[in-house]
């Protein structure tokens, strides 16, 4: 017994002696993660985010947002702002609730799937040819065959340059003189293998809709419904992916916390080497 209390004694000590040596830094060490500062430092931060108005590009159900100035410098001393839209506008997050009532809301979703991989896979040609393009697997494999396969964890977002037709509500939907929605689309497939092969976070487009005009217009929300069952999120709305590289960048995606929120605006930057 007294051989277990001392044996128990020295394996006591030696953890509290980790415990307290863990914290500390030698002498012209940096501290932590701060060594990676440099690094950041000198990187360039590419916002991906459209700043929005009153009546920016939007869901045809969707009224207007309202902007009303309640305080103002000149009056008050200070300016504060009342901002009413709904969630989905200008650039924004789609969590999993958007459609389904049991998935996870914004404030599910947690810090560590804000910071990721960026993967842009470029298709801004075939929709310069043909503005009803959707992504197909020919184009992620040619990705993977020049950089290697998909980074677990990554946000992968699909390059149309589609975002150059913001702010116009017209350009953006591109329709027909039938009524008929053109722009581009992700496909099923795509989606099936970015999401169950290569095990990626989320996934974002320049767009407003993950499907695409076609299926829109016959109000088909079919794949992004897929993307939110999987208990997944999306952004929509992306911009500038034009700036930043196919490979070897971060994304920062973040947004506000609203109790139970199914959707809000969205800020994200790319850091780019």
């Amino acid at each position: 017994m007294k051989k277990r209390l001392v044996l128990s004694g020295i394996v006591f000590m030696c953890i509290l002696g980790l415990t307290l040596t863990m914290g500390t830094v030698q002498a012209g060490e940096t501290p932590g993660l701060w060594k990676y500062w440099s690094v950041f430092k000198n990187a360039q931060y590419i916002d991906l985010t459209h700043t929005w108005a009153e009546n920016t590009p939007h869901y045809k159900g969707f009224d207007p947002a309202v902007i009303k100035t309640i305080y103002n410098h000149d009056e008050h001393g200070f300016l504060v702002h009342l901002y009413t839209h709904v969630g989905q506008w200008g650039t924004h997050c789609d969590p999993p609730v958007h459609f389904f009532k049991d998935l996870r809301t914004l404030e599910d979703i947690p810090c560590s799937e804000m910071f990721l991989p960026l993967v842009v896979i470029d298709c801004h040609k075939q929709v310069a040819a043909n503005p009803d393009y959707a992504i197909t697997m020919e184009d992620v494999k040619a990705w993977e065959a020049k950089y290697g396969p998909i980074i677990e964890g990554a946000f992968v977002a699909m390059r149309t340059d589609w975002y150059k037709r913001w702010p116009s509500q017209e350009k953006m939907m591109n329709a027909d003189e039938k009524g008929v929605l053109h722009y581009p689309a992700w496909s099923q497939e795509v989606l099936e293998y970015l999401y169950n092969v290569r095990k990626v976070t989320a996934t974002g487009h320049e767009t407003t809709d993950t499907d695409g005009g076609l299926r829109v217009t016959k109000d088909n929300y079919g794949m992004e419904a897929w993307i939110l069952k999987q208990d997944k999120y999306q952004i929509e709305v992306i911009a500038n992916l034009d700036k930043v590289p196919e490979a070897g960048a971060f994304v920062v995606v973040t947004w506000p916390k609203p109790k139970a929120g199914s959707g809000f605006p969205a800020r994200l930057f790319a850091i780019v080497p």
